[in-house]
């Protein structure tokens, strides 16, 4: 367990206040971490994810030396090390690039909460075509994809449902009310392979417990492919939009995994009782005296006391000093002001 750090100064306690948990969370930072061994194949995943890729920046920090982490292993420091990453970079997401000749091509998703693991997943990238290969336009660096899952079994299956969960982590980026159609600039679209017979048609309750051995050779691959979208016109309201790759594709095959701890998990799901208006306003829990106006833009309103205005400092000027003299004379002559006469000494 990490020690509790107390902060020194001013600037040290607003660094650790943005780390508290939030009503609506920031965008999740993912830690790109390459094992001991790594092929063509897992540097280039990892390069396109973080470098290349608009899906994940600018929340993405990937560490350019090789390090000996095996997250499945509980013979190793490998945990202790993620934990410790979390809390020195405030991320919550992991990807842990291997190349074994058990295990070739391997990428390891950990999910963490509150600087312990608490899932993991590992998938295996049996096909990758980079985005260099697509001489196409690309998205725009921190944009919202659109997330697009056409299987049932993200609905059904326990795997599926891990993974589904873990990959809207990862991409889902900043928590919105709405988007305006002009700034949905691509999708990401994952499908599975074919469904095989004995897996169609299947409820939660219907299949095997998921933290049991299952042999994940028999389940269907994984597809991600990447799309630009294009607006055009097309005589009505709503325009016509088509589809542009833009890569990566990757087919992945599901492997190893570490369901989540169910007390863990129940920490993670709970959410503070608010009212639906003060979260889509995006305060959160209500501050008083704060609004957010139509712009999305935080107004704050001041209250001071009540100033008495003839007390208050002005700047003097000699032409002013005079001004009550010249209004008592102004009631007795019309004409121009007398001359004082000099006394002679």
């Amino acid at each position: 367990m990490l020690r509790t750090i107390k902060p020194k100064n001013a600037r040290s306690k607003r660094a650790m206040d943005a780390r508290l948990p939030k009503e609506v969370e920031d965008p999740r930072t993912a830690v790109f971490v390459k094992g001991t061994h790594t092929g063509e194949t897992v540097n280039g995943v990892m390069k396109d994810l973080t470098l290349q890729m608009a899906l994940k920046r600018p929340n993405a920090i990937s560490f350019s030396k090789k390090n000996p982490i095996h997250p499945f292993d509980s013979n190793t420091e490998s945990i202790s090390s993620l934990e410790f990453w979390a809390s020195k970079n405030d991320a919550s997401l992991f990807v842990v690039g291997q190349s074994t000749k058990k295990r070739p091509n391997g990428l390891t998703f950990v999910r963490m909460y509150d600087n312990q693991v608490l899932d993991m997943m590992e998938v295996g990238v049996d096909s990758f075509t980079g985005m260099d290969s697509f001489k196409t336009p690309k998205s725009t660096p921190g944009h919202k994809p659109l997330m697009h899952f056409a299987s049932e079994l993200f609905d059904t299956h326990p795997r599926y449902i891990q993974a589904k969960s873990i990959l809207l982590d990862f991409f889902n980026g900043e928590v919105i009310d709405s988007i305006c159609l002009a700034g949905l600039e691509h999708v990401i679209s994952v499908s599975c392979a074919p469904t095989p017979a004995s897996l169609n048609n299947a409820t939660v309750d219907a299949l095997p417990n998921p933290s049991a051995p299952e042999d994940a050779s028999s389940l269907p691959k994984i597809h991600i492919r990447a799309y630009t979208t294009r607006l055009l016109s097309s005589g009505t309201r709503i325009p016509r939009v088509e589809l542009i790759s833009m890569g990566p594709n990757l087919d992945l095959s599901l492997r190893r995994h570490k369901p989540a701890d169910p007390e863990l998990l129940k920490h993670a799901m709970k959410r503070p009782k608010l009212k639906k208006t003060d979260i889509e306003s995006g305060l959160g829990k209500k501050r008083k005296n704060l609004e957010v106006d139509e712009m999305g833009d935080l107004r704050g309103r001041v209250h001071i006391a009540k100033q008495d205005l003839n007390k208050l400092q002005t700047r003097k000027m000699k032409g002013l000093k005079g001004g009550d003299q010249d209004e008592e004379d102004d009631g007795q002559t019309d004409g121009p002001p007398r001359r004082k006469k000099r006394k002679e000494t």
